[in-house]
């Protein structure tokens, strides 16, 4: 994540956006109790998950970046027990197998260039009849040059790729749809 993009992620308009937006559509089918996000950023995404689902337990919020593993634990303070930040690589969870019944991935996993590897073990710690869910944006002229711009890298996602591999990886009720949003896309995914 950019510099820029990092400053974003901690403002009011981001976090009504997170809140009105982009939980409801993505979550209309549920979470919890137990939730890994991957690639947490500031913690915006979480807190608001939490504000809003009293149904989660525990939630874990996992960042490569130690800034923000620093700036979610900041943010998921007010939350107790029920959060944690973490360092964590997205491609190399230390999480045992079956570990948690929802996985978010909230407009990262294009930061993550082998988002393949990060979806095979989002999978993995998922329990039976658990749930993948995020968004995240289209591989399109306008994304690519925004990332250009902030100089972030990363490999954008084709929603036909995506949609394959969360096939691949053995999940069903595959979907993978528009946001309504800038070309964006919501996907999701159960475990069998």
């Amino acid at each position: 994540m950019s510099d820029l993009e990092s400053v974003f992620c901690r403002t009011p308009p981001w976090r009504w956006f997170a809140r009105r937006v982009v939980v409801p559509r993505v979550l209309s089918g549920g979470i919890g109790p137990r939730v890994l996000e991957i690639g947490c950023g500031s913690g915006a995404m979480a807190a608001e998950v939490l504000r809003g689902h009293p149904e989660v337990i525990r939630y874990v919020a996992s960042d490569v970046d130690p800034a923000m593993v620093r700036l979610a634990a900041a943010q998921l303070a007010e939350f107790g027990d029920r959060a944690e930040a973490r360092q964590v690589d997205a491609a190399g969870l230390p999480f045992d197998d079956a570990t948690f019944d929802t996985v978010c991935s909230w407009l990262m996993l294009h930061h993550t260039i082998e988002w393949e590897q990060v979806l095979a073990d989002a999978v993995r710690v998922l329990k039976p009849d658990g749930s993948l869910v995020g968004y995240d944006l289209p591989d399109s002229r306008l994304g690519r040059a925004v990332h250009v711009l902030t100089r972030s890298r990363v490999r954008m996602i084709d929603r036909e790729d995506l949609e394959r591999e969360l096939l691949a990886l053995g999940l069903v009720d595959v979907v993978v749809a528009p946001l309504g949003l800038a070309g964006a896309f919501r996907f999701s995914g159960r475990r069998a």
